[in-house]
């Protein structure tokens, strides 16, 4: 097999892992909260990714003023994972997170102009209010119990937007495997402070998993984080930035056709055609940067 279809195969099968995300953040799957699956997810990918980069050696070489940022931006990675889950709980419904996250194009369209301090790109705004409509749609063909986890969804989509614009600014800094390490180890700090306070205002959040969801949290950190990034890491090697987007792009059809066949997530037409505006103007974007280069 040639190394450019070897790196499909491997992008595709990295995308389809962080696909399987929101299914396992799901109560059916995963009993307990948001946080601590979180806390447990960081931890076990740490572990993981403390051996791929030699035991910490390289870590050395990264100057202090970015080592403080990849540390801030795992805060706000925690932050988004947080969110995440706590849409999957929220909502009761995997598909409804994963569509909010298509909407981090349009966060990032806006947030990159003022951050870099370039002009805004009305083509990307323009798929932006493209998006409107499609979530328009989704809200109203949800039932209102959902609505909390959209709008929780919503703010992880922005979050995630914030921490993909920082880490772009840098990543050039270091090795991605130590930014990496370095954003999931801060990350798990950050939740390790967080999680006092939470036990202080709830005595009954659950923190230790039982039963299968050490299986399914295992498969999490170590499949859907560790092994997806890996692969996906190797494949950017041989695709153009224009095939990796339009494939990351795919998360979340796989990640609603997952859940539609799995887990029995079976939503009105009003829902998916509005998954259908939002994913239409998610996929559109890549073609117009292409065009525009």
């Amino acid at each position: 097999m040639n190394p450019t279809r070897k790196a499909y195969l491997q992008l595709h099968f990295a995308v389809l892992l962080f696909g399987f995300t929101a299914i396992l953040g799901n109560d059916k799957l995963i009993s307990i909260p948001a946080i601590s699956i979180v806390w447990w997810r960081v931890l076990f990918t740490s572990i993981s990714l403390f051996f791929l980069i030699n035991f910490g050696k390289s870590l050395r070489k990264i100057p202090k003023r970015y080592l403080w940022q990849y540390m801030v931006i795992g805060a706000i990675v925690a932050l988004h994972w947080i969110c995440f889950f706590g849409s999957v709980k929220l909502s009761g419904n995997s598909s409804v997170t994963l569509i909010c996250m298509a909407t981090v194009a349009f966060f990032t369209a806006v947030i990159e102009p003022i951050v870099l301090k370039t002009k805004f790109q009305k083509k990307d705004l323009l798929l932006g209010i493209l998006v409107i409509p499609g979530m328009a749609l989704v809200v109203g063909n949800v039932s209102s119990d959902m609505w909390l986890g959209i709008l929780v969804g919503l703010i992880s989509a922005f979050l995630a937007a914030v921490f993909s614009v920082w880490n772009k600014m840098i990543i050039d800094e270091a090795d991605p495997k130590d930014i990496t390490f370095l954003e999931m180890s801060s990350g798990w700090l950050f939740v390790s402070l967080l999680l006092p306070f939470i036990f202080h205002f709830d005595e009954n959040v659950a923190f230790l998993p039982v039963g299968w969801d050490w299986l399914f949290l295992i498969l999490l950190a170590l499949v859907c984080t560790t092994l997806a990034y890996v692969l996906s890491l190797h494949a950017l090697k041989h695709l153009s930035a224009f095939t990796s987007m339009l494939t990351y792009n795919l998360e979340p059809v796989y990640g609603i056709l997952i859940a539609y066949f799995f887990l029995d997530e079976k939503l009105s037409a009003g829902f998916y055609l509005g998954v259908l505006i939002i994913l239409g103007a998610v996929f559109l974007s890549p073609f117009l940067k292409e065009n525009k280069n």
